[in-house]
């Protein structure tokens, strides 16, 4: 078992997500920053459908009731029986993932140990006084290379589906400001305050479905990019919709830091 002992603003349980279910209205979850969860699952030996712990702006402290390996942000420590391990706020970005060898092993809803946070399905969110169970290790932490932190640029966006429903320059408003990332932004989206982008149709569309990284413009006409546990449908138009390489990103932006978007193509985004 690893024992919570602290928290701090959130801590969930999440594996790569579980997909296939939005026509039942079940949204994707999983890890928003999907190369810094496979990073700490590699350092300590496990699969990449392992669980880790992600957590938001530091404040967890764990204690082990057995000796594991686990890693911190891709670097790994050796936790002896009965030792705890804190986890301090990082330097930069806004969510650390933890990895224990064997994975955190509570028990999967519909396939996915991921916690979603806009239906509550999945583990509930951990909390002080949690006790996760671990699976056995696998093998012996790999010898390897970390590579260098990805460097942040201009996320990647490809237009449409529902572009025809702006203005001829909307998209270049889009691609052509930079927009600052709002407070109340959490895992379902990224709220953004910056130039409105204007539209041609007036009314709303029936409710159709999202994708992650969808681009969706509410009335206000600031964009909201959809993340893990973003509604399986919407009645917004979308302009567009980031490249699941860049959406890492949107995991570690920090209220009131600027993001820009770069105009992509479909074949671009297929790699």
């Amino acid at each position: 078992m690893i024992e919570v002992l602290e928290t701090g603003p959130l801590v969930t349980v999440q594996d790569r997500g579980r997909v296939g279910f939005a026509h039942l209205g079940v949204p994707r979850a999983g890890a928003l920053d999907a190369p810094a969860a496979a990073l700490a699952n590699r350092v300590v030996g496990n699969d990449p459908d392992d669980a880790v712990l992600e957590v938001l702006l530091g404040g967890l402290v764990l204690r082990s009731t057995v000796a594991r390996w686990l890693a911190v942000d891709g670097r790994a420590v050796w936790l002896p029986a009965g030792e705890r391990l804190r986890v301090e706020p990082p330097a930069a970005g806004l969510r650390s993932y933890v990895a224990v060898a064997g994975g955190i092993a509570v028990e999967p809803v519909l396939g996915s140990r991921s916690t979603d946070t806009l239906a509550w399905v999945g583990p509930p969110r951990v909390e002080p006084g949690t006790r996760l169970p671990v699976g056995e290790p696998r093998r012996e932490p790999p010898a390897f290379d970390v590579p260098r932190p990805p460097r942040p640029g201009p996320l990647r966006v490809v237009p449409g589906p529902r572009d025809d429903w702006f203005t001829h320059d909307a998209f270049e408003v889009l691609c052509g400001s930079p927009y600052v990332v709002e407070a109340d932004s959490n895992r379902v989206g990224l709220r953004l305050d910056g130039p409105a982008l204007p539209r041609r149709r007036e009314g709303e569309l029936p409710s159709e479905g999202m994708v992650l990284g969808a681009v969706q413009v509410p009335p206000s006409g600031r964009p909201v990019v959809f993340l893990a546990d973003h509604p399986p449908t919407g009645g917004y138009p979308v302009i567009g919709v980031v490249h699941p390489d860049d959406l890492w990103q949107c995991a570690q932006v920090r209220p009131g830091e600027e993001i820009r978007f770069r105009r992509s193509t479909p074949e671009a985004a297929r790699g």
